[in-house]
């Protein structure tokens, strides 16, 4: 998750987010090699004084300075649609949660079992234990099994909400009387915290997601034990 002073992104929980930083990186490289450029060139402007003729009117220099910057667009654009078409794929999900927004919590219903769901709350802070972090603990996490693709069925009851956790690069509107898909393989195991991204009311800050990444034996005997509670 995200700590004081990050300039950074989130580490990478998932193949997609993982991707996404990468792509952030050679996007961030491209625009300091302008930025550096362009400074090299306004400074050169003000502080020289000497003119060369042969600058002024040029086709060779308009030529390539119409040719480059179109090749660096390709090489920005190729890359980020292979990422959206990347996000975009969903191949054979082995595990299918619906999340609902609510004003203001989300409930989660596991659609491969008969009676698998439950409301996620958030924790007020007079009851965190030592360790908890405010406004983004549950009384109730979203349990999934690792390296496993999960399919995720986002919609809302009310309002707009945003189903977003960013350590898997997942962000997905929930829209009432509209049922949304994304999906996400974590990588890793490990607990992954997200809030919603969507204005939606006076108590938008206080609807955390948190999702829980166990190996695939603890979820089945997790999903075991909430069947047996309800």
């Amino acid at each position: 998750m995200a700590h004081p002073s990050q300039l950074g992104l989130q580490d990478a929980a998932s193949p997609v987010m993982e991707e996404l930083i990468h792509f952030h990186d050679h996007a961030l490289m491209i625009v300091f090699l302008i930025s550096t450029l362009v400074l090299y060139v306004i400074v050169a402007m003000v502080s020289i004084k000497l003119t060369n003729k042969y600058i002024l009117d040029s086709q060779e220099i308009e030529i390539v300075w119409t040719i480059l910057p179109a090749v660096i667009l390709i090489m920005i654009a190729l890359p980020s649609l292979r990422i959206l078409y990347l996000m975009d794929e969903i191949n054979d999900p082995h595990l299918t949660i619906k999340a609902m927004g609510h004003q203001w919590y989300w409930s989660y219903e596991y659609t491969d079992y008969e009676d698998l769901g439950f409301d996620s709350y958030m924790i007020p802070t007079q009851d965190l234990t030592p360790g908890q972090f405010r406004l983004l603990e549950t009384d109730h996490r979203m349990v999934v099994p690792m390296e496993s693709p999960v399919r995720i069925l986002v919609s809302a009851e009310d309002v707009l909400h945003s189903w977003a956790v960013p350590a898997l690069g997942v962000k997905m509107d929930a829209v009432p009387g509209r049922l949304n898909q994304t999906a996400f393989i974590t990588s890793r195991p490990g607990v992954f915290y997200g809030q919603c991204s969507e204005i939606c009311g006076a108590n938008h800050s206080f609807m955390p997601i948190v999702v829980e990444a166990v190996p695939l034996e603890h979820f089945e005997n997790w999903s075991s034990l909430m069947i047996e509670d309800a």
